[in-house]
């Protein structure tokens, strides 16, 4: 708990701290974001410092690294009566999905920078950039093995907790294969959601926000009710699971920081350094603690956002009519007149409830196997 609770108030101090440092840092070499020429209501917005992202990166970074030191500080004095826990695998993985695409989205921020328009790297670079990175993931996932010999994920599809449907119905070769392919779908899925929400000052921060602090919670009750502690019908077989609340700690510390330069009116734009980072590091939550198809409740926000733009994409090419005036949903009521606080708020109210109706299931389900 110590551990928690240090990792993510290290990582929002972090945050709160150095992004001013950050934004006089990009407003010093102009790198400023470009907006859509349709958005002219957002040209206000032109030129704001952007790749933001970073200093979430950073922080939490800093607050999971620096909250295991600072367990094993405390130790080693003898200050508290806490015992100093090894790195993970599993938070390691988090963290290298979050890094990870926090290096494409950077080049894609930095490219829009250097060529001065909206568009950034195409989407068959980026594609191809995720699925390196989710590779290198999900072959870690499955193979590597903590010292009880658990792998960080497993082969089975999972909602609360593992389903009787496995990928390896025809064989661990099959079950490899298919993973890797559930893997990418699931990370490039988040990561394009978390990118496509983030187009009003705060809203896929503090979104983000909310859905880590979320596997704050699932990652800790797994903890306390796993089967080395707990044992029973209805206990977790997690590998490592506090470790996984200490890195959703880190990342949601590190959020909430931010979003105190990123609320409306923003000083600074997080970016696809940033919205493709946690969009991936989400779909990493869900993947290690077995909750996979619990992520598009928890995240319903960023679903329904991205939903949006698939069915406005599908009506104009179908029937040539929009269903929306424009797409994503956020913009649609920026063109009906709402205020871009009033939509950031009421979306965050929808994120709230999707986050609240995630964890009501997943303790429901908890208390059903009993």
């Amino acid at each position: 708990m110590v551990n928690v609770m240090l990792a993510g108030g290290l990582a929002m101090l972090v945050a709160l701290l150095c992004t001013p440092l950050f934004i006089r840092f990009l407003v010093r070499r102009s790198y400023g974001q470009f907006i859509r020429d349709d958005l002219t209501h957002h040209h206000v917005k032109r030129g704001k410092p952007t790749m933001g992202g970073a200093v979430i990166i950073g922080a939490a970074l800093l607050g999971y690294f620096g909250s295991h030191a600072g367990v094993l500080l405390l130790d080693l004095t003898g200050m508290l009566d806490v015992t100093a826990t090894r790195l993970s695998i599993n938070a390691l993985l988090v963290l290298f999905l979050l890094t990870g695409l926090g290096v494409i989205g950077f080049f894609d921020d930095y490219t829009k920078i250097r060529k001065e328009r909206s568009l950034g790297l195409t989407s068959g670079q980026k594609l191809v950039g995720q699925t390196l990175v989710t590779v290198v993931f999900a072959l870690a996932a499955l193979l590597v093995t903590d010292e009880e010999g658990r792998s960080p994920a497993s082969t089975a599809i999972s909602f609360v907790r593992d389903t009787p449907l496995d990928l390896a119905f025809a064989g661990p070769l099959v079950g490899l294969v298919l993973f890797l392919l559930w893997s990418n779908l699931l990370i490039t899925g988040a990561s394009n959601g978390v990118n496509i929400t983030d187009g009003l000052d705060g809203l896929a921060t503090g979104a983000s926000t909310m859905v880590f602090g979320a596997y704050v919670v699932i990652a800790m009750w797994q903890h306390n009710q796993g089967c080395g502690i707990a044992p029973g019908s209805n206990c977790y077989s997690i590998s490592n699971a506090l470790d996984l609340a200490v890195v959703a700690a880190s990342i949601s510390g590190a959020c909430a920081g931010f979003l105190w330069w990123n609320a409306s009116p923003a000083a600074i734009i997080m970016g696809d350094t940033g919205s493709l980072s946690l969009g991936a590091a989400l779909a990493g939550m869900a993947i290690l603690t077995h909750t996979q198809l619990l992520l598009v409740v928890l995240g319903g926000l960023f679903v329904i956002i991205t939903a949006s733009v698939i069915i406005q994409v599908i009506s104009f090419k179908t029937t040539g009519r929009r269903v929306f005036r424009m797409a994503p949903l956020h913009h649609h009521f920026e063109l009906l007149g709402w205020a871009e606080i009033t939509i950031v708020i009421r979306f965050w109210i929808i994120a709230g409830i999707c986050v609240a109706a995630g964890l009501g299931l997943f303790y429901a389900e908890w208390v059903v196997t009993l």
